[in-house]
């Protein structure tokens, strides 16, 4: 059993980062609404890399009570502002915000959580048209590329069915000819779709929902989920120390994909802004 150690290739992938940085000198906002600590700490992950990698961080807060219309302001004005290459609205959001209409109201060129419909649609395409594909997905992608784990024409099973995770890297790993099935809370006899996976990707957010007797010997493992145990401790949506038995690649929680994920961020940031100072 190997380790998908995406912390490390994340700190590459920064690092390599770099050269393109400097000269394109790329900036990212962030819009956080409320003080929850998880989206803290993942605004915190992204300031870290983007200082890494050379790339100005700003950062908006609001506080719960923000209105539709305050958020909505921001981000146009964001769009208008041509120093900003990309913009983030870290979910998520209270209750009485309409994340649909947050996510449209997003300039395209600078959606760099890759969550709007446009360049959700443009992933439907082909690989080609990848411009700035969802974030996580594209880590994931990366991830597996890295460790030459061949997807074509391998059964992968996604466990999840998101906008944000499941359905985006299901498109993307048809497009590089896998055999998609694509599983969800409807699913019937989960483990028997798991069970015929080559490649494993699980992305729900329920602790050990994947167990051993669930996958076949060799499979590769891609966990995306980040639960909460009672004892504070971080943990994924597999069944890690039971599951890793079997697989031939597994990815931990925590170090796996969430690096992933905030690599995948500076990527589409440096990409947004080579496209736009190519379109200016």
């Amino acid at each position: 059993m190997k380790i998908l150690d995406g912390k490390a290739l994340s700190e590459q992938i920064v690092e390599s980062a770099k050269e393109k940085a400097a000269m394109l000198e790329p900036t990212l906002a962030v819009i956080m609404v409320g003080n929850n600590p998880a989206s803290a700490a993942y605004v915190k992950n992204k300031h870290k890399a983007c200082e890494k990698a050379g790339i100005e961080f700003k950062e908006y807060t609001f506080d719960e009570g923000v209105t539709q219309q305050e958020l909505l302001d921001k981000i146009e004005q964001i769009n208008n502002d041509d120093s900003i290459n990309g913009v983030i609205v870290q979910l998520p959001l209270p209750a009485q915000i309409e994340v649909p209409l947050v996510i449209r109201a997003i300039d395209p060129a600078k959606d760099v959580d890759g969550f709007g419909a446009y360049n959700l649609g443009k992933t439907f395409l082909s690989p080609d048209f990848e411009d700035l594909p969802p974030a996580t997905p594209l880590g994931i992608v990366k991830l597996l590329d890295h460790y030459d784990i061949q997807v074509q024409g391998k059964e992968v099973v996604v466990v999840g069915a998101s906008n944000i995770v499941g359905k985006p890297i299901s498109t993307m790993l048809l497009n590089r000819n896998a055999t998609v099935t694509t599983c969800h809370i409807y699913t019937e006899d989960l483990a028997a779709h798991t069970k015929r996976a080559d490649i494993l990707i699980v992305a729900v957010g329920k602790p050990d929902l994947i167990t051993e007797d669930m996958v076949k010997d060799d499979v590769v493992v891609v966990d995306v989920g980040i639960n909460r145990k009672d004892d504070g401790k971080l943990c994924g949506d597999v069944d890690f120390e039971n599951v890793s038995k079997k697989a031939s690649y597994i990815s931990p929680v925590p170090g796996g994909v969430g690096p992933m994920t905030v690599a995948a961020l500076i990527l589409n940031t440096i990409r947004a802004a080579e496209r736009q100072r190519q379109s200016s």
